[in-house]
C-alpha cells in the first residue's frame, strides 16, 4: 500500500529533504559561530535567513497536507515530522542569537565539541529523511535513528562535563550564567534531533 501511494505524492518527501539540508546547512553554520566566535551579528543573521527559509517548508508542506486527499505516509506524521524538523532549525537559530546577544566572544572547547556532535546529528536526519521514500531502506533508517540516539546521550555527557567544569572554574558569574545557557540550548539540539528519528523509527515501523 506504501509503495503504490509513494510515486503521486512523493512532494511531501521532495519537502522533507529540501528542509533537512537547512537543518544541516543550519547546524554547519552554528558550528563555526562556536569554533571561532568572529563575526556573530553576520553568522547570527545567516542562520536567522535559514530558519526562515525552513519555516516556509513547513508552512508549504502543511498547506499541501491540508490540500492532498491521500498522503503517502499518515497524515498526523507528515504533520508531526515536518513539525518537530521546524524546531531542530529554531533550536539552531536560538542559539546562533544567544551567542550575538550574549556577546559570547571566547568560548571553551566543550562550546565547539557540542556543535561538532549537532552537526553530526544533522546530518544523520538528513540521510535518515532521505531514505524515507522508500521501505527497501528500512534497516539502514533504523541504523541512522539509533546512531542519533548514540549522539544525544554523547551531547548528554559532553554537556553534563562542560557544566560542572564551569562551576569548578569560571570565576565570573555573568561568564558562567551564559556559558551554561549556550551548552544546554546545544544539547537540545541533539534532544529534537532525536524527536525525529524517534518519528521516523515510527513511520519505518507502521509503513514497512
Amino acid at each position: 500500500m506504501f509503495r503504490r501511494f509513494m510515486p503521486q505524492e512523493g512532494k511531501f518527501f521532495e519537502l522533507f529533504n529540501e528542509h533537512a539540508e537547512l537543518i544541516l546547512e543550519g547546524s554547519r553554520e552554528l558550528a563555526a559561530i562556536m569554533a571561532s566566535g568572529d563575526d556573530l551579528e553576520r553568522r547570527a543573521r545567516n542562520v536567522e535567513s535559514i530558519e526562515k527559509r525552513g519555516d516556509k517548508i513547513t508552512r508549504t508542506t502543511i498547506e499541501l497536507l491540508h490540500k492532498t486527499f491521500i498522503t503517502p505516509i499518515d497524515r498526523d506524521d507528515i504533520h508531526h515530522l515536518i513539525s518537530e524538523m521546524d524546531n531542530i532549525l529554531d533550536l539552531i537559530e536560538d542559539s546562533a542569537q544567544l551567542m550575538f546577544l550574549y556577546d559570547v566572544r571566547v568560548l571553551p572547547p566543550d562550546a565547539k565539541k557540542l556543535a561538532d556532535i549537532c552537526v553530526e546529528c544533522c546530518e544523520k536526519v538528513k540521510k535518515a529523511v532521505g531514505l524515507l521514500s522508500s521501505m527497501k531502506n528500512a534497516d539502514a533508517i533504523m541504523v541512522l535513528c539509533q546512531d542519533i540516539d548514540r549522539l544525544e546521550s554523547d551531547a548528554d555527557h559532553v554537556m553534563r562535563a562542560a557544566i560542572g567544569r564551569l562551576f569548578r572554574d569560571e570565576p565570573d558569574v555573568k561568564e558562567l550564567i551564559k556559558l551554561r545557557t549556550v551548552y544546554e540550548h546545544l544539547e537540545t539540539v541533539t534532544d529534537r534531533c532525536e524527536d525525529v528519528a524517534n518519528i521516523i523509527q515510527s513511520i519505518v515501523i507502521e509503513n514497512d
